[in-house]
């Protein structure tokens, strides 16, 4: 019987085991997709205990709560901070063949030390212990991410932000490289012509334009991406229930724009239109930066009205969608293809039933001017598991090239997250160690280091064009 998290987790053949301990595991660490808050990291932020770094906006632990029958109370109601902690310790033991189950023990012994299993019994122990260390100077933000050997992490971020603490680390010269990515939801999601009026203010003070027609609103937004740009950002980023296959175009886009602007109510069908048009849009700006484009495609988001009301958005009433995706997205990126406007592009699909279809589409607009240009990205939110993972390799290795792939992120609020790239490189090392004993690859450990070092930090960084001259002996 194997040890649980033993130096072998997930490792089950000498070549893996040689794989990931001789290369993967001295790779830094680059979080190429996030929800850090930088002002966290600029301010150097110390938590006050556990929880606060634990449960503080983290939806995941928060919806096993629920289901294991925690009242809101304890979950993101006014309970102390001891008690949310007891009660999510009396929930790890129930999460048994969950994800979170693994995340929480390796996370408690790669930032902690701390090796017992976390339970109701254990709670106060351990509450005690990671609060003492993470309360401590050692353990600030800034702390957390070099000692995780994190060498750059991509933040996300609004059009309209004035990205003030990207510029503040970036004038201190912090080690790590904190970069904006450019998410514009906002700026196509206009059902309520008052609210989006607030927004197009907001995003014309920070821009200096005055957007009153949508040749300003174009204006404003190219000001951005240039500003993004010589703040470091090279990367946009949508998060996109499914494109739409429908006719637009910039005429029909900057009529609705104006139906909008003099407070008439958009129909679904022209909410449909603008967002396609302003994507097009969009695109074509990313494609003359030189930036890389992000789709994160098919998540069913505020499932459960009463809880939105209460709690609002982002807080575990989210699921994976079974949307029409694939010929919509062909058309879009056929439709930048043509006049040669398509960036560099990452689609990632929560639905692992898409997964050999998103990954067949990358194929058919990579032009030979990047390598891997079209990616099929790493499996994200309820697919960033074991499972999900290994479908999501398997289909990128059966439909095109692995060796080219960009590697994990963490997709994550949390500071106590960077296990995560561990648990992707342990599994991929290990995926490549079955092929190799079982005669289906080439024991050729010179060529397989290579990939699996490319894969886990050399692809991302030149797919991002960061200057890192990083090489496994430097690692960890």
């Amino acid at each position: 019987m194997k040890e649980f998290l033993g130096e072998d987790f997930l490792l089950k053949n000498k070549t893996a085991n040689s794989l990931y301990h001789n290369h993967a595991v001295k790779m830094p660490i680059i979080d190429y997709h996030c929800h850090l808050s930088p002002k966290d990291i600029a301010e150097d932020r110390r938590f006050k205990n556990i929880t606060e770094a634990w449960l503080e906006g983290d939806h995941y632990k928060w919806r096993a709560m629920r289901t294991n029958g925690v009242d809101e109370f304890f979950v993101t109601g006014e309970a102390s901070d001891e008690e949310k902690f007891q009660k999510w310790a009396e929930t790890v033991p129930y999460t048994v063949r969950n994800p979170l189950y693994h995340w929480t023990h390796l996370e408690l012994r790669r930032y902690f030390g701390i090796n017992e299993i976390l339970n109701g019994h254990t709670a106060a122990k351990i509450y005690k212990e990671a609060s003492d260390l993470i309360s401590s100077s050692a353990f600030s933000c800034r702390q957390i991410l070099t000692k995780m050997n994190v060498k750059v992490v991509c933040t996300t971020d609004d059009p309209a932000d004035d990205l003030r603490y990207h510029l503040q680390l970036a004038k201190e010269n912090f080690e790590v490289k904190i970069l904006p990515t450019f998410r514009p939801d906002k700026v196509y999601t206009m059902h309520d012509p008052h609210t989006y009026k607030l927004y197009l203010k907001k995003l014309g003070e920070v821009s200096g334009v005055n957007i009153g027609s949508f040749a300003d609103l174009l204006m404003a937004l190219k000001q951005r991406i240039d500003f993004f740009h010589e703040v470091g950002g090279r990367l946009s980023d949508h998060g996109l229930d499914q494109l739409y296959n429908i006719e637009y175009s910039t005429e029909k886009t900057k009529d609705i724009f104006n139906l909008v602007l003099s407070g008439q109510i958009p129909t679904e069908l022209q909410q449909k239109q603008f967002q396609m048009g302003m994507l097009l849009q969009l695109c074509k700006m990313y494609h003359a930066k030189g930036w890389a484009q992000q789709f994160h495609l098919g998540a069913i988001r505020n499932n459960n009205t009463r809880m939105m009301r209460e709690l609002g958005p982002d807080t575990g009433f989210d699921s994976i969608g079974d949307f029409s995706q694939i010929k919509a997205l062909s058309k879009f990126l056929d439709k930048l293809d043509d006049f040669n406007q398509l960036t560099k592009t990452v689609l990632y699909n929560l639905n692992p039933g898409d997964n050999e279809a998103f990954a067949t589409m990358c194929g058919n607009f990579n032009d030979g001017s990047v390598a891997g240009k079209m990616q099929f990205g790493s499996g994200w939110w309820f697919l960033d598991q074991k499972d999900g993972m290994e479908k999501q390799i398997n289909a990128l290795s059966n439909m095109g090239l692995l060796s080219q792939f960009i590697g994990m992120l963490t997709d994550s609020r949390s500071f106590m997250s960077y296990p995560r790239h561990e648990y992707f490189r342990r599994i991929l090392c290990n995926l490549i160690g079955d092929d190799v004993e079982n005669g289906e690859l080439p024991n050729d450990m010179e060529l397989l280091s290579e990939i699996v070092e490319n894969i886990c930090f050399n692809n991302a960084r030149d797919y991002l064009g960061l200057d890192l001259k990083v090489h496994a002996h430097e690692g960890a």
